[in-house]
C-alpha cells in the first residue's frame, strides 16, 4: 500500500508539472503571436506556433494520462494505456501540418517582404527562450519512461533552439538590416518541426498497429521457447506492444507430454518474461508429433 501510494504522488506531482507548463507555454505563445504581429516578423510567429504546439501536446499528454489510468474493463480489456499512444500520434500529426504551413508561408514572404522590428523580436524571442528552458526541465525527468512526455521535451528543446534562431535572426536585422534572416531562420524552424514529426511518427504507428517491437524478432522468441524442456515446437505467434512499455503474445506451443503442461508454461512465461520483458501472453498448447507440425 505504501508503495501504491508512493507512486499515486509522483502521477500527482507529474501531472502538476504538466499543468504548470501548459500554462506558461499557452502565456508565451500569446505573448509571440502579439510580438510577431507587431513587429512584423514570420519567425516569431512560427516559433509561437510551435510553441502552441507543445503546449497542445502537453494538454493532450496531460489527459491522455489521466484516460490511460484508467483500469481494464468490458469494453477495453488490456486497459486504456494506448490513449497516449494515440495522443502522440494527434501530436505528431499536428506538427506535420504547422511544418508544411510554416514552409508555404516563408515561401510567400520571399515574393512580398515586410518590414521587421528587430528589437521586438529580440525581445520576446528572449523571454521565449527562458520560458523553453523551464518547461523543459520540468518535463525532463518525466520524458525518460514516456512516449508522449518524451516528444513533449524534445519539442521544448527544439523551441529553445528556435528561439535562440530567433534572437540571431533578429539581431542580424538591427545589425546589418538582413530581413532574408527572418525568413531564413522561418524554413529552419519548419525544417526541424518536421523532422521531429518524420523520427517519432513510425514508431507510433508502429504500436498502434501492433507491430512486434523493434528490438525483438519472432524467431528468436520461438529458438528460445523451444528450448525449454518438454517443448516440441511453437508456432502460431503474434508479438504486438499494448503500449510503448508493456508487450503481448500469443502462441501454440506443442509439448511432448500434457502431464507437464503447468510446468511447461511456467517455464516458458519465466522465459518470456526474463529474456524478452513479455509479462502478458497467452499459450494454447497442443500434443502431437513434431514432424507435423509446421510453424
Amino acid at each position: 500500500m505504501a508503495h501504491d501510494h508512493s507512486h499515486h504522488d509522483v502521477e500527482a506531482m507529474g501531472d502538476q508539472r504538466l499543468l504548470i507548463a501548459i500554462v506558461i507555454n499557452m502565456l508565451l505563445t500569446l505573448a509571440q503571436v502579439v510580438g510577431g504581429v507587431v513587429s512584423g516578423s514570420l519567425s516569431l510567429i512560427a516559433d509561437a506556433l510551435h510553441n502552441f504546439s507543445d503546449a497542445s501536446s502537453l494538454l493532450i499528454a496531460w489527459v491522455a494520462r489521466r484516460i490511460g489510468r484508467q483500469p481494464p474493463d468490458a469494453f477495453k480489456t488490456f486497459g486504456y494505456k494506448r490513449a497516449e499512444v494515440i495522443a502522440a500520434l494527434i501530436n505528431l500529426v499536428t506538427l506535420v501540418l504547422i511544418g508544411l504551413y510554416l514552409v508555404y508561408e516563408a515561401l510567400w514572404r520571399f515574393y512580398s517582404p515586410q518590414e521587421i522590428e528587430g528589437w521586438i523580436v529580440v525581445i520576446v524571442a528572449g523571454v521565449a527562450l527562458v520560458i523553453d528552458i523551464a518547461t523543459a526541465m520540468l518535463t525532463y525527468s518525466m520524458s525518460k519512461n514516456s512516449l508522449n512526455i518524451r516528444a513533449a521535451f524534445l519539442h521544448n528543446v527544439s523551441d529553445a533552439l528556435a528561439s535562440v534562431g530567433v534572437v540571431v535572426a533578429g539581431s542580424l536585422i538591427l545589425i546589418y538590416g538582413w530581413y532574408w534572416t527572418d525568413t531564413v531562420m522561418t524554413l529552419a524552424i519548419a525544417g526541424y518541426v518536421l523532422y521531429q514529426a518524420a523520427t517519432m511518427l513510425p514508431l507510433t504507428i508502429h504500436i498502434l498497429m501492433q507491430g512486434t517491437p523493434e528490438n525483438l524478432t519472432i524467431d528468436e522468441i520461438i529458438s528460445s521457447m523451444e528450448k525449454v524442456t518438454g517443448v516440441c515446437n511453437v508456432h502460431h505467434v503474434h508479438v504486438w506492444q499494448i503500449d510503448e512499455h508493456h508487450i503481448a503474445l500469443e502462441a501454440h506451443v506443442v509439448i511432448t507430454d500434457f502431464a507437464q503442461t503447468e510446468q511447461v508454461k511456467m517455464a516458458l512465461k519465466a522465459e518470456l518474461g526474463q529474456r524478452f520483458s513479455i509479462a502478458h501472453s497467452t499459450l494454447e498448447f497442443e500434443m502431437t508429433h513434431c514432424g507435423e507440425t509446421t510453424r
